[in-house]
């Protein structure tokens, strides 16, 4: 997958894509099945897509709400066929484009595409005052196909990003999986910590978790994907996410135990899927108690991702 970070001076060969377009934060199955209409012979198949999310440019002080970081958008992406990424910097240039400036120098001038699928909700230009349909009646002027692709339901309610976070803070990650249509995961490099697990028996791959919508603070049956490195492949593990309470620390990160695994994971990076939530975090009366609750913990997580 070729990856763009701005849609001037395009090269050729990247010309013509058919795209879907949207913010695409988590790759839920609305976002999905966008994707697939755009599946066209012929055509490479691209995203349009924009970074920093534009929430974060017209709302920085929010707290933070987005499901994957770009990396992890980018790995998801190219695992499903996505040939070209139009990754566009959004800033206030970008923003202050009217639907027709965007449609036109944007989609049409500067990337040349053939196709666009949309969602039925897409808003887009100044103010978000152009709709979906207004995105095709551009398209019919500026040579090319508008699809506007209907919303995704399962069991009578609407798959969003919203609905997704609201599980994932409920510590429901199986509900958020089932309308992701995969397992949610937080992909980064490993860092260094305090480095307590490898003296409690438990060495652990730390990893920040800043500028994410976090899960329920807890452990959590987890399975890895090592992505980098010459110990790269998949393991089943145990994380905790949260602020250590037992130690008094505040700043959340998420530490994970991999089983059957020894080396050093430094500077790798690492997807961590969030299969099951076991237990919140915890203050235990002394380090003892929190080995054995440890050891119980993983002997959980371990049966439950065997039995998967």
């Amino acid at each position: 997958m070729r990856v763009h970070h701005h849609w001037q001076d395009i090269d050729p060969a990247a010309r013509g894509a058919s795209v879907a377009m949207g913010n695409f934060d988590g790759l839920h199955l609305g976002h999905q099945s966008v994707i697939d209409l755009a599946r066209r012979p012929g055509a490479p198949l691209g995203i349009v897509t924009f970074e920093p999310h534009p929430r974060q440019v017209f709302a920085p002080d929010a707290p933070p709400f987005r499901l994957m970081n770009a990396e992890a958008r980018a790995n998801r992406l190219a695992k499903i066929g996505v040939e070209q990424l139009y990754q566009l910097p959004f800033d206030r240039a970008l923003a202050g484009l009217t639907p027709e400036a965007f449609a036109r120098d944007v989609l049409a001038d500067g990337l040349g595409i053939s196709h666009v699928v949309v969602g039925s909700d897409f808003c887009f230009g100044k103010g978000r005052a152009g709709t979906a349909a207004d995105l095709r009646a551009l398209g019919a002027t500026l040579g090319f196909d508008v699809t506007i692709a209907p919303l995704v339901a399962i069991a009578g309610i609407e798959v969003s990003s919203t609905a997704i976070r609201q599980a994932l803070t409920d510590g429901r990650p199986r509900d958020a999986a089932a309308m992701l249509g995969h397992w949610h995961r937080i992909e980064g490099e490993v860092i260094h910590g305090e480095k307590r697990g490898r003296d409690l028996g438990y060495p652990t791959a730390n990893m920040s978790v800043d500028g994410l919508h976090l899960p329920r603070f807890g452990v959590y049956a987890v399975k890895v994907d090592i992505l980098t490195g010459p110990q790269a492949g998949s393991y089943m593990g145990a994380a905790s996410l949260g602020v250590r309470p037992m130690f008094g620390e505040n700043r959340p990160n998420l530490e994970t135990f991999l089983f059957d695994f020894k080396g050093d994971l430094y500077g790798q990076h690492l997807s961590i899927a969030f299969v099951d939530f076991l237990r919140p975090e915890l203050k235990f009366d002394g380090l003892e108690a929190l080995i054995t609750q440890m050891d119980a913990d993983c002997t959980r997580a371990r049966d439950i991702l065997t039995a998967l």
